[in-house]
């Protein structure tokens, strides 16, 4: 069986690294994709994609990647399943994100206010799986 996904669009709010209870870095995001077509007389559709990161490259997105910033990252769907404040059972898709690279885009920080970040020459990969 085989479950790869290639992923490159802009992330849509800034990257909260969070720690769990365990000690294991993790970062949550949502990236979005414009379609590569659009049909006669429609608005451009996009996608958004719900993402997470685990440890070094969860460090790696924090990091060098922020609102507006496009991201380019491979990794495997998964489904999770959980009970809300309602009793109510949702499923929710996300991409389990496993390597990141640079797109050549320049870095957004003249529009965010902040310091450039310089980028390093490697790429973050591995070690992305809570256990």
């Amino acid at each position: 069986m085989y479950n790869k996904v290639i992923v490159m669009g802009r992330i849509t709010k800034d990257i909260e690294l969070k720690t769990t209870p365990q000690g294991v870095t993790v970062t949550s995001f949502t990236v979005a994709v414009d379609r590569p077509y659009t049909a006669k007389g429609q608005e451009k559709q996009t996608d958004f994609f719900n993402c997470v990161a685990w440890r070094s490259t969860a460090e790696f997105i924090a990091h060098y990647f922020g609102k507006g910033r496009m991201i380019h990252f491979d990794g495997e769907l998964q489904n999770r399943s959980y009970t809300d404040k309602n009793g109510d059972k949702k499923t929710v898709t996300e991409i389990i994100v496993s390597s990141v690279q640079f797109t050549g885009e320049k870095p957004i920080s003249q529009q965010t206010q902040q310091a450039p970040r310089e980028e390093p020459q490697e790429q973050a990969s591995g070690d992305n799986y809570p256990f």
